[in-house]
């Protein structure tokens, strides 16, 4: 039997990592003694090893010399070097796991809606990091449909988003509301007024960001039909197109500048109709299914929005008179 058929045959019979650590010690210290001494084990331990593993792969690993220790073989050498693989990797997985249920170090990876994503998600990773720099943090972006469907494919381990449709099997925890408001050119014929109502803006073209019924479901509410002129997949390219006059926008995320990309600008009014306001939420699998860490990072984000949200109140006023 070769060598290669011979550790597929001993990953077939379930070859313990024992029997790998203390054959690879005698290789290494080339003495089965001094390998029991490192390995703190008695020498017959070893030896029993070495004897087991031959005998499970039908080769010779070591040729003995007596009172002069143990040299591989050519066999012995092949294995030798698949064993120390084998051990890494075995090595790599505990740390791995360990770090799962590690509060403090490991890895997370979350999922955000883009306009969420795009407002706070920098500020909250670099507090994040600077907090728990031993917690490496990755960052997904999708629509509100594909963060459930990552989620449920382990792809991501938290997503936030706002509320929406949520399988009955994910726990959601609402973190803060957020009134929609109208984002118009900074020239347009309302721009001065303090606060503006769907009625004066129904007529007027209407940009949507793709896939949010949220802003439909608005005028519905008041009986209103709205004149959808775009539906885009990019916040920042609905805000350059309002700014040179395509059109409005009806926004749940308002961005601390009113310049856009292109050097436009728009201005921000509180809508003063009766609506409910966007409901920010995370989503993660049922609890028991939670990781420490992510657990952790839950409730980091749930306070920092808070706070976020509140120091909101004076920038939003601020963004809404800019011009």
């Amino acid at each position: 039997m070769h060598t290669s058929q011979n550790l597929a045959y001993a990953v077939q019979m379930n070859i313990s990592l024992r029997l790998l650590r203390y054959v690879t010690a005698a290789a290494d210290c080339g003495n089965v003694t001094e390998a029991a001494r490192r390995l703190q084990v008695s020498q017959p331990s070893v030896s029993a090893a070495i004897a087991e593993l031959e005998q499970m792969l039908g080769i010779a690993i070591f040729v003995r010399h007596h009172a002069k220790g143990v040299t591989l073989t050519p066999a012995g050498q092949r294995l030798i070097q698949g064993a120390r693989l084998l051990l890494k990797h075995a090595e790599e997985f505990s740390n791995t796991a360990e770090s799962l249920s590690d509060v403090e170090r490991g890895e997370i990876t979350v999922g955000c809606f883009p306009t969420l994503a795009a407002r706070f998600m920098p500020s909250l990773m670099l507090e994040f990091s600077d907090r728990y720099p031993m917690i490496a943090l990755h960052l997904e972006e999708g629509d509100h449909e594909q963060l459930m469907r990552d989620l449920a494919q382990g792809r991501i381990e938290m997503a936030i988003t706002f509320d929406g449709e949520v399988p009955a099997c994910f726990d959601t925890t609402p973190l803060l509301p957020l009134p929609p408001v109208a984002v118009l050119p900074a020239n347009h014929r309302l721009a001065r007024a303090n606060d503006v109502s769907l009625t004066e803006l129904e007529k007027e073209p209407l940009i949507l960001y793709d896939k949010v019924n949220y802003v439909t479901s608005l005028f519905d509410a008041l009986g209103l039909e709205p004149n959808i002129a775009l539906r885009l997949k990019s916040f920042e390219l609905i805000r350059g197109l309002v700014a040179r006059g395509h059109g409005y926008a009806i926004d749940r995320v308002v961005p601390l500048t009113t310049t856009t990309y292109d050097g436009g600008h728009v201005t921000i009014k509180p809508l003063r109709d009766k609506l409910p306001p966007a409901q920010v939420v995370t989503v993660t699998p049922g609890a028991q299914l939670v990781r420490p860490a992510v657990r952790m990072f839950a409730a980091f984000v749930e306070a920092a929005l808070q706070r976020a949200h509140l120091n909101d109140d004076g920038d939003a006023g601020e963004a809404a008179s800019a011009a």
